[in-house]
């Protein structure tokens, strides 16, 4: 009996149990199972059981989610591998409106009286909720798309590639690293598979393959005669592709202060260049606080983008449903009504999606069965949009869902969080090169380091890996222990220019967390490198005494 087959009849299922908010664990597996995928006309069996067995006990509207979760990490330290995990969470999650109000129930149980048995328990759920009262539930209209499929165009599935290889690639560049002169490095390769199953009583049955990536490394020097150290991480981003990412081509490299590729990631090479870094860190000067013009590279910037616009524009933090998780917002409804809040320059034009190619948001549908699209929040620095799904858009005035809506597993419910949200680039033709020359007293900043935020996303303080003084023009060598502050309208009112297209590239978060109970999502944010004029920098080295 084939393995798929024996799950469906037995209700065994595959990976039984996950545990909660860590979706980077679940049942050990061998990786090649995670090739052979559950037959999407047993999945629609099943749907088909839940969505007829929620109707019939009295809701308006169910939808099904049946999750394929599979996970990997391999993991290394000097000449060792420390870890080798692959693991599997598989499961299905149900929610359903009954008297204006949503329940939902989950279950590892994947066979026909089992997703019955749960249907049955989300059904009840709602009927509890609805004797509690409140304004009922308003959700968007959504027409179904029939049977649909979609998979992330990958050209190499990372499950597929031996783990000899991914260790070999990984100690590789170990090894760069302490031939450099590293004292201490680690690296990593993740990968990450959701086979999703959605449909609802609107009609849709959606199949989808998701694929996520994430190389990853830290580089520390020492220097004993000083007793300082410091560390350079990886300026690779997580992406929404296959194995191809780790195999750059010469076409998409770009030469400039610090080497990088358009769409590929070089790791050896990047090794080789951090642990330069980390050396050059220990001997550069300190900074010396005071106001600077930053030239913010899109490995840094993206960061910035994440914390300061992409979570306030979230609704549900500006109507402070979001608040014991990172906060609410300083952004309200009223400043969006208004059509003249100035959130920043007329250089700030900011895009929310979940189809950019090879992002971490991109998928055809979101998990409300809702096809993605493309709308501006920010527009010549105006705010004119927030984010919103099926059950949020009225309050907006909106007649659809933005189709932002996400679960990090079928065991949990699926709610409102961010897309892709990214600085469109400039229309005026302008490269690194040329933005640095119009500099008198600056700083480049590249990589994501430490931050701080408050609990409204208004005063802030970001960090970075490397940092670059700007003199009339030319790059006059590194500093260290630099860091910025400023209120998110004062930042982004200071934005001067930004780079074109030919500049443009995507960082992100492989795993934000949101909610109470908190979940995890995979994002990017894209940007060509920008301009912020007069910023307030501050020194960050740590005296004792």
């Amino acid at each position: 009996m084939k393995r798929r087959n024996f799950i469906y009849l037995s209700g065994v299922g595959a990976g039984a149990m996950m545990l909660p908010n860590l979706p980077s664990f679940g049942t050990p597996i061998d990786p090649l199972q995670s090739l052979e995928q559950v037959d999407v006309r047993i999945k629609k069996e099943l749907a088909d059981v839940a969505l007829n067995t929620a109707k019939s006990k009295g809701a308006s509207y169910a939808d099904i989610r049946i999750g394929r979760y599979l996970n990997q990490a391999v993991v290394t330290r000097e000449t060792r591998v420390l870890n080798v995990a692959n693991s599997e969470s598989y499961g299905v999650g149900i929610r359903v409106l009954v008297n204006g109000c949503w329940g939902f129930a989950a279950s590892n149980v994947v066979t026909k009286e089992g997703v019955a048995k749960t249907a049955e328990r989300a059904v009840a759920v709602a009927k509890a909720n609805a004797k509690i009262g409140g304004a009922p539930v308003q959700l968007a209209p959504q027409k179904g798309y029939g049977e649909v499929s979609w998979k992330t165009p990958i050209e190499k599935n990372a499950f597929e590639v031996p783990i000899k290889e991914k260790v070999d690639l990984l100690l590789a560049a170990n090894g760069v690293a302490l031939a450099g002169g590293a004292n201490f490095v680690n690296s990593t390769i993740l990968a990450i598979n959701e086979q999703k199953y959605f449909a609802s009583t609107d009609g849709s049955y959606i199949d989808q393959d998701i694929h996520r990536l994430y190389p990853n490394f830290s580089v520390t020097k020492i220097d004993a005669a000083k007793g300082a150290f410091e560390t350079r991480a990886a300026l690779s981003s997580p992406v929404g592709m296959g194995y191809e990412y780790l195999t750059p081509t010469e076409s998409e490299k770009v030469q400039g202060v610090v080497t990088r590729y358009k769409n590929r990631y070089d790791m050896m090479e990047d090794m080789k260049n951090a642990t330069k870094n980390a050396a050059e860190k220990v001997n550069s000067k300190s900074v010396e606080p005071g106001k600077y013009d930053l030239v913010l590279d899109p490995s840094h910037l993206w960061l910035t983008i994440h914390e300061s616009v992409a979570h306030p524009t979230e609704l549900d933090r500006v109507l402070g449903y979001e608040a014991n998780y990172a906060g609410t917002s300083f952004l309200t409804l009223d400043k969006l009504k208004s059509g003249n809040f100035k959130f920043g320059s007329p250089h700030m034009n900011v895009i929310a999606d979940k189809n950019q190619k090879g992002s971490l948001g991109a998928v055809g549908y979101d998990d409300e069965g809702v096809k993605p699209k493309e709308w501006q929040l920010v527009k010549d620095g105006t705010l004119v949009n927030f984010q919103a799904i099926r059950d949020q858009a009225h309050m907006l005035g909106l007649k659809e869902s933005q189709g932002c809506c996400y679960a990090q597993t079928w065991a949990d419910v699926q709610f409102q969080r961010m897309p892709n949200v990214s600085l469109q680039p400039g229309k005026t033709p302008l490269s690194v090169d040329d933005m640095i020359k119009k500099v008198e007293k600056g700083i480049y900043i590249v990589g994501n380091g430490s931050f701080s935020i408050d609990q409204q996303r208004y005063n802030f303080q970001f960090g970075g890996q490397l940092f670059y003084e700007i003199k009339n023009g030319k790059i006059v060598g590194m500093l260290n222990d630099v860091a910025y502050q400023a209120t998110n309208q004062e930042f982004w009112n200071s934005l001067a220019a930004v780079c074109d297209e030919r500049d443009y590239r995507l960082g992100g978060a492989f795993n934000d967390g949101k909610g109470q109970p908190s979940q995890s999502n995979a994002v990017s944010h894209g940007s060509s490198t920008a301009l912020f004029k007069g910023v307030n920098v501050i020194n960050t080295k740590r005296r004792i005494g």
